[in-house]
């Protein structure tokens, strides 16, 4: 099971605004580019809902079933932590190719710390 609609990350303009204009927390096996975004209308009362983006290259592996397999564990990690999350964050998560033989926990305690790192996320 994916993210939610709302919670997708789609168009590369997006993706380029998130690199642009965002900041950036680096680990072992991720980059994490994040981006606060604001109400483009002055009439929206509530920010827009927080969206999540992942890019893994050729150069993590070679192989589709690979790739796939990291982006299912990242999009599972990212709809457990969608909850606790504030709202109006654009979230872009580039995986390095370091992650290929990683297991899921680390997988799971990396982005936490990356999500802190970069004040997303507030540490219990």
């Amino acid at each position: 099971m994916g993210l939610p609609k709302a919670n997708r990350l789609k168009h590369r303009k997006a993706f380029k605004t998130v690199y642009q204009k965002g900041g950036r927390a680096s680990g072992k096996y991720f980059i994490l580019r994040t981006w606060k975004a604001v109400a483009e209308s002055s009439g929206e009362v509530s920010p827009p809902p927080t969206q999540v983006g992942i890019s893994i290259s050729q150069k993590v592996s070679k192989k589709a079933v690979v790739r796939n397999r990291i982006k299912r564990q990242i999009r599972a990690i990212m709809r457990s932590f969608l909850p606790n999350l504030p709202s109006g964050w654009k979230i872009v998560v580039i995986v390095k190719p370091q992650a290929q033989g990683c297991k899921y926990e680390d997988f799971l305690r990396e982005l936490k710390q990356l999500l802190i790192k970069s004040e997303v996320l507030h540490g219990d």
